[in-house]
């Protein structure tokens, strides 16, 4: 089966993270750029197959969905929606639509630009010394914040889409 090619990015080096998605074209606000595909697996699971205690740096292919019991692993059966990388000045946001997450545009995109959303990383055990590191970021955006860490809070999840 071909690899379908997304209309709206392609996937090249980033100055931020390993590889990014970089805009084709012009993108509308408002956009649905991407679903974020892959297996789904309990949380459980998500924490056995990344232990974070155990990673040098913090790097998975996760999405939380149905307030955290599920997630998305894009490492496995992902699409490109796994190279959107992280911003504290984003331009996208991610929305969960009847179980599903969509990436869309906050903003006009240009042509050539970087698509990012803020990946708003909680987390619900004490803080370690070395997260800092191991969560840091390379956004490199005026307001960044240096980290993927927010403060812990109930369960971190995407902003839920009206159902109409």
């Amino acid at each position: 089966m071909p690899k379908l090619t997304n209309p709206y990015f392609s996937v090249r080096g980033s100055k931020i993270q390993g590889k990014g998605a970089f805009a084709k074209k012009a993108i509308r606000k408002g956009t649905r750029v991407i679903e974020y595909t892959g297996e789904l697996i309990p949380a459980d699971e998500a924490d056995r197959r990344y232990d974070d205690a155990a990673m040098k740096r913090h790097h998975t292919f996760l999405f939380q969905i149905c307030d955290g019991d599920v997630c998305i692993d894009a490492a496995v059966k992902g699409n490109d929606a796994r190279f959107i990388n992280h911003s504290c000045d984003p331009n996208c946001e991610p929305v969960e639509d009847k179980g599903r997450i969509f990436i869309e545009a906050t903003r006009a995109i240009k042509s050539g630009e970087e698509l990012c959303y803020n990946y708003g990383f909680s987390v619900d055990k004490d803080e370690h010394k070395d997260w800092k590191q191991k969560y840091r970021c390379n956004c490199g955006a005026p307001n960044c914040s240096g980290n993927l860490l927010i403060k812990p809070r109930k369960k971190s999840k995407a902003k839920k889409k009206a159902r109409t």
